[in-house]
Order: structure tokens, then sequence, then C-alpha cells
């Protein structure tokens, strides 16, 4: 089974998890929870392994983009392997970070990652301690990105990234996150992804929201784009339940 998720930030929305459990006491090291940023689990250097402890003693198997809450230097100094078909950075037995530009199969379907957005409050926060410039995809990543869309046919099942591109900013919903925010140069990297690849549905965190993003009034059919925090959403043969 997989699922798709928002943000836990470590431990201050780990209970979703729990519940998760509660509810679905048939979960095991097979199944995957699929956090779209902000896992904020490896944040202290240090004392990352301890602060881990509960989500290692989950039943599931934790997969997760990164945010712009992270500590980039403890990930980035984690070796490099190959999993599902892309990159990954294997945090613990049963939690693995999905690298940016990706595509991974699982279960036969196939997941496009990119990770990345930019923190408003960086002004705040300390470079290197609570902040990291490394939060921003660089060309490089997108680089890599349409490398591996193209060997894929520029086509798949599921798009999961922390921010949203230009286009889901647009509805409503999102329209009190622009006053504020802006549209941030991640916002308009994404919108790139949304003008070559064909995908079934793309899921993003972020803004701490359960949203459906409607389509463009141009276009037919159902929304294709769903920020998530608390939801969970399970992903099966027959598409989204």
């Amino acid at each position: 089974m997989i699922f798709v998720t928002g943000d836990t930030h470590g431990d201050e929305h780990f209970l979703k998890l729990r519940e998760l459990c509660k509810r679905r006491k048939d979960l095991t090291k097979k199944d995957y929870v699929i956090i779209a940023g902000d896992f904020g689990g490896v944040w202290y250097k240090g004392r990352y392994n301890q602060d881990l402890r509960e989500f290692k003693r989950l039943p599931f198997t934790v997969l997760f983009v990164d945010g712009n809450h992270e500590n980039f230097d403890i990930l980035d100094d984690m070796p490099v392997e190959i999993w599902k078909g892309g990159k990954v950075h294997r945090v613990a037995k049963n939690i693995i970070h999905l690298m940016r530009g990706q595509v991974f199969t699982i279960e036969g379907k196939t997941f496009f990652t990119f990770g990345g957005a930019e923190s408003v409050d960086k002004d705040t926060r300390t470079a290197g301690e609570t902040w990291w410039p490394q939060e921003v995809p660089t060309e490089e990543d997108y680089a890599e990105a349409y490398k591996n869309l193209k060997l894929h046919g520029n086509g798949v099942d599921y798009i999961i990234t922390h921010t949203i591109d230009e286009g889901g900013l647009s509805c409503p919903q999102m329209q009190r996150f622009v006053e504020k925010k802006g549209v941030t140069e991640t916002n308009r990297g994404l919108t790139g992804f949304e003008k070559t690849v064909d995908y079934k549905h793309w899921f993003f965190g972020h803004y701490h929201i359960e949203a459906v993003i409607p389509r463009p009034k141009e276009e037919k059919g159902l929304s294709r784009k769903s920020a998530l925090f608390n939801k969970f959403i399970e992903i099966t043969d027959g598409g989204l339940l």
C-alpha cells in the first residue's frame, strides 16, 4: 500500500502517523507513506538518530521529499544509493529521502519527486542551524529532473513536490498565500514540469492546508493537484482512494 500526506516537521505533527497505524493495523514495512516535504526528522546535528527513534518504530516505510525545513548539511553528507530506480539517501532502514529530479517505480506506479521551497522567514533564522540555502532547487537539480523525465517519455503516474507551480497558486484557496508570500523562484521553476510532464495527479505540502486545486477554466476534467497536510491519500491500482 502507498499513502501520501503532508508535512510532519519532526515530531511536531508525528501524531497523525500514529493515528494512521491505529486505523490501518495491517501496515508493514512493505507499505509506504510518502511525506510531501518538511519531514523535519533530520534536523539537529549529532542527535538526529535519537530524534528519529519514533519514526523508526513505525510499522511502515517512511519516504519523503525534502522541503524547506530540513538539515541539508546532514542529508548532503549521506551516501547516495539507487532505490526503485532513483537516487535516495537512506536515513534509516525504514526512512528514505527521495532526492530531487528522480523517478521511482513503486508497486508498479511511477513517482516523480522534486523537493525544495523558499523559507519566507529565513531572515529570522540562522544559516547552517535553522535555515539552509540548499532549500532552493538549483539548475543542476532541474537538469537532473528533465534528464530522468525524458528517460520515462516525460510521463509518470504521480508527481510529489513540497511547494507547487504557478498555476497551482492561481485558484482561490491559494490566494492568501500568494498575497502573503508572493510567487517564489521555485513556484516558477515547477511550472516547467506542468508544461512538459504527462501525469495523473500532483501532490504537495508546504501550505498546511487540505485543498483540491481545480483545473484552469480552459481545461476540462477533474482536478489533478492536491495540497495535503494531515490528510492521507491512498494510491490504489484504480487510482486514488
